[in-house]
């Protein structure tokens, strides 16, 4: 324990935020965002994917199992992914701005930063679990770097263009894939005639394999599903992984640059007018809430309604369908912020709030926790419980692993510096380790 921490002391050299540098706030809206996700991802870890976005195939048809699809779809479905993404950006405002007060050069650290994460990531994605999104975050850290010196009302611009992007693209792509189906279902016939497929004529019905499961789910495709996921830990790490190398692979420039670096760059303008670090005053809080929720609400509870209404079609869902949760997500989570915001000003529930803080300090650890913890619960190798338990009583797994973290994430902070993946993740960035105990 001789070695000391990276100080800002040293020339030219950043460093990693210090106990006394944290800004409270931002901690406990990070604690609040990174549980909030556990609420969605559990979809994801107890059932095949599709179960996560659709209610109907799996979970239980129940009134209440439909119920909960509503609830977390209204509340937490895309809300505290808004959050995260948010305060990823106002992270980077931190470090620079701090970098800049010491006279450092923050770039080199950032970016060694970021591509440890998206190691991190990839790891996650391909051995633990597929709903990964630290690859992402860690490339569109590196993008949103670039923007760190505009002002508030560049970043908000340029936040609101980029964001309507991926509805575009995802309107698009439904018909690229009804094109697809279409020429599958062509093929599917030649192969009934006993035709032989040319390799172009393969090349489509392979990509139409990968992408059968997720645009018409059946009962066999599901099936597979499920008892790939009971299997051995080497068949559903190989059963996963073409599915991750097409997510880290399209969705880049699909999805994650446009939603995900169009959030972090508007987190990074919230950060710069105060608002993520609670620096405004409790009626700016107020109005924020009345504006994010009184907008916001109502276009979620027509979006549960619509997608019903419509049977979670998918090419619809693409089109059209999950358009008013995209939109609306962003107003809801306005509506949390400003409500944690609130909670914090007033100093009402302090206790707590400190519990959410310190689970916020280890956000990495805490949410690789969750695959790990979850994985274990549902997949094979564990327990086995994949598919077979309903949607209502899968909460109950978030309520015990939410109520685990906010007792560890206290007790663990109250002895070591750093959670055990921060840890490591600062000590690659500085390339120096950093010390984990607290000074007595």
């Amino acid at each position: 324990m001789g070695e000391q921490p990276v100080t800002g002391a040293e020339i030219g050299a950043a460093a990693p935020v210090s106990s006394a540098e944290r800004i409270s706030a931002i901690d406990t809206l990070r604690g609040v965002a990174v549980l909030g996700i556990l609420v969605m991802n559990i979809y994801a870890f107890a059932m095949p994917f599709q179960a996560y976005m659709n209610p109907l195939p799996m979970g239980g048809l129940e009134w209440y199992n439909q119920a909960t699809w509503i609830f977390t779809h209204v509340f937490f479905d895309q809300k505290f992914l808004t959050i995260f993404a948010l305060l990823f950006g106002a992270g980077l405002v931190i470090m620079w701005q701090r970098a800049e007060q010491r006279g450092a050069r923050p770039g080199r650290v950032w970016y060694r930063r970021q591509a440890w994460l998206l190691v991190i990531g990839a790891v996650h994605a391909y051995l633990i679990w597929w709903g990964d999104i630290l690859f992402h975050y860690a490339l569109m850290g590196m993008f949103v770097y670039l923007f760190r010196k505009w002002q508030p009302k560049g970043l908000i611009i340029l936040a609101c263009c980029m964001l309507p992007v991926a509805l575009v693209f995802s309107y698009g792509g439904s018909y690229y894939m009804e094109d697809l189906r279409t020429q599958a279902s062509e093929l599917a016939g030649l192969i009934d005639a006993g035709e032989e497929l040319n390799d172009e004529q393969q090349e489509v019905r392979e990509q139409w394999e990968a992408m059968q499961p997720f645009m018409d789910p059946t009962p066999e495709s599901l099936q597979k599903d499920v008892d790939t996921h009971l299997g051995s830990y080497g068949g559903i790490v190989a059963y996963r992984a073409p599915t991750v190398a097409m997510m880290q692979a399209q969705n880049t420039l699909s999805f994650a640059l446009w939603r995900v670096g169009g959030l972090m760059i508007l987190g990074m303008a919230l950060m710069k007018l105060g608002i993520l670090s609670g620096q405004r005053d409790a009626a700016f809080y107020r109005r924020m809430a009345l504006l994010g929720y009184g907008l916001g609400l109502p276009i979620l509870a027509f979006s549960a309604i619509n997608l019903y209404a419509h049977g979670f079609e998918p090419l619809y869902m693409f089109r059209i369908g999950m358009a008013p949760n995209y939109v609306g997500s962003v107003l809801v989570s306005f509506g949390h912020i400003a409500l944690v915001m609130l909670i914090v000003k007033s100093g009402a529930w302090s206790m707590l709030m400190a519990r959410f803080a310190a689970v916020g300090q280890m956000a990495l650890t805490n949410y690789l926790m969750h695959s790990v913890v979850m994985t274990t619960i549902f997949y094979g190798y564990g327990f086995g419980l994949y598919g077979s338990v309903p949607r209502l009583a899968q909460m109950s797994f978030v309520v015990a692993l939410i109520g685990f973290q906010l007792w560890l994430s206290p007790l663990w902070l109250s002895r070591y510096r750093f959670g055990p993946v921060e840890w490591l993740w600062r000590s690659l960035t500085y390339w120096r380790r950093q010390p984990m105990l607290r000074s007595p």
